[in-house]
Parts: structure tokens; sequence; C-alpha cells
């Protein structure tokens, strides 16, 4: 299945997204996403992007202190109008999903209802507004899990499968076998997986097969459940002194090359 390549636009170190597009262009890909999220950007790159041939195909909502959205109290409310603020970005601009996180670190709190309460209210919001949402996997599986059953039969709620994050996160759960038909987008990157102790950080974004992420079952999976979506890198060249030493064009054109290899298993 022929699948269009993508990348995080924010993925040059000291470049912002907008001057990025270019480069982007050049390399070979035809979508991005950018975790730029006010009206005002979004709308100064997707200008450019139209420009380019480029397709702006999610925008990454942001997730600071998420944790909150689950605790009594007003401390999650700068937090959920931030991402009603990313969601009429992606409107008025016509970029259709918005990705949101459910939680941070190994041990966030317990789901709550009134947790529950304001993501359905931010997925209301969405859908009000013509776009999606898509949860992403991260370290807890059963938040996750517990969403893609709460939101079957909404068609505006889907979700971005990170393969970096279940590799390093959650080895021994394929998302894919549970997002199924309902995966929206992806986050393609690599580690090194992680040990038994759930200690430091192992999501390093390293370019796929500079780590030990498993490409072949991921595209097996994408196939077996129709995924027509893009294929997309959550990389950043800062990740690594030897990513830095690149020039930004041969950085872009590695990715790129990279994702070809993983489109032809």
């Amino acid at each position: 299945m022929e699948r269009r390549f993508g990348i995080d636009a924010n993925c040059l170190k000291g470049v912002s997204a907008k001057d990025a597009l270019p480069l982007i262009a050049k390399a070979g890909f035809k979508s991005f996403f950018t975790d730029v999220y006010t009206p005002a950007a979004v709308a100064e790159v997707k200008e450019i992007a139209d420009k380019l041939g480029l397709a702006y195909t999610f925008i990454h909502a942001p997730f600071d202190k998420v944790n909150t959205f689950w605790l009594e109290g007003d401390a999650y409310r700068d937090l959920y109008d931030r991402i009603k603020i990313a969601i009429d970005a992606a409107s008025q601009s016509e970029v259709p999903v918005v990705i949101l996180h459910l939680s941070s670190g190994w041990t966030p709190p317990a789901i709550s209802d009134v947790g529950l309460k304001r993501f359905d209210e931010l997925v209301e919001y969405a859908e009000s507004k013509n776009v999606k949402v898509a949860f992403e996997n991260l370290r807890v599986v059963g938040n996750v899990s517990y969403f893609v059953e709460r939101y079957e039969n909404r068609d505006s709620v889907g979700f971005c499968y990170d393969n970096g994050h279940e590799h390093c996160y959650t080895k021994y759960v394929t998302w894919l076998d549970i997002f199924r038909e309902r995966t929206l987008c992806t986050h393609i990157h690599d580690n090194l997986g992680r040990g038994k102790e759930k200690v430091g950080e192992p999501d390093l974004h390293l370019l796929p097969f500079d780590g030990t992420a498993d490409y072949a079952k991921m595209m097996r999976k994408l196939d077996e459940y129709g995924y027509e979506g893009d294929l997309t890198l959550e990389v950043f060249n800062s990740t690594s002194p030897e990513y830095l030493k690149m020039s930004h064009e041969e950085f872009l054109n590695t990715c790129y090359e990279r994702l070809v290899k993983i489109s032809k298993m």
C-alpha cells in the first residue's frame, strides 16, 4: 500500500516550523505536523504549506500538566483552554486532527469522573468544530484502552499510534491490535526499549533503525487493519550529537530514506 511520508516540522533545532517547510518539501516529504497550535501561527504555517504542496495532517496539542485533568480543582483549566485554542486553530486552517495525551509519568492519577467529563467536553467541542481528536498511547495501558471503548461509536475520535512509545513503555502490548481501524495517524521513531525497572526516560526519538524497534511488525499490523494514513516521523536532530553534525538537508534526506526502507517491509 502506498502511503505518504510525513515528519514533525519542528524537527530541526533552532529552525521554526514555517522555515523548515521548504527543506521538508525539498527532501521529498508530502506531509507534516506541528507543535504550533495558536490560530495565527497555524494559519501562517498552513499558508506556506499550501504553496509548497504539503499536507498539514495534525496539530499536537500541548500536554504539560495533563495529570491535573484527573484531579478536583481548577489546576487543569489553563491546559484545557490551550487545547481548545489548538482545536480552534485546526478548525480555522482546516487541519483535520488534533493529538491529545491522557496522562504523563509512570504513576498518573487514576481515571476519575471529573477527568472523563473534561475530555468528553473537549471531544464534543472538537466535533462541533469539525476536527477529529486522536489520543496517543503512552506509558499507561488502562486509560488509553478505556478511551478506545468509551468512544467506540464516535467517528470524531481516533488514536495516534506511537511505535516508539510502544517499544519503550509497553513493549508487550501491540497497540495496533487495540486501535485496529481507529488509527488516524502515526508517530514513528526509535529507541533502545527499556529494562524491567520503570526508571529513567527511554523515549529517545532516534531515527528508525538507530534503535531496536520492530518496523516489520508495525507494517504488517498497519496493513492488516487497512491503515491508509501517512507514515509520519516524530524525530529531532537534537536527540543525537551525530544528527547535529549533519546539515539540515542531510538530516532530512536521511529521515526520508529511513521511511522508504520502512515502507518496503
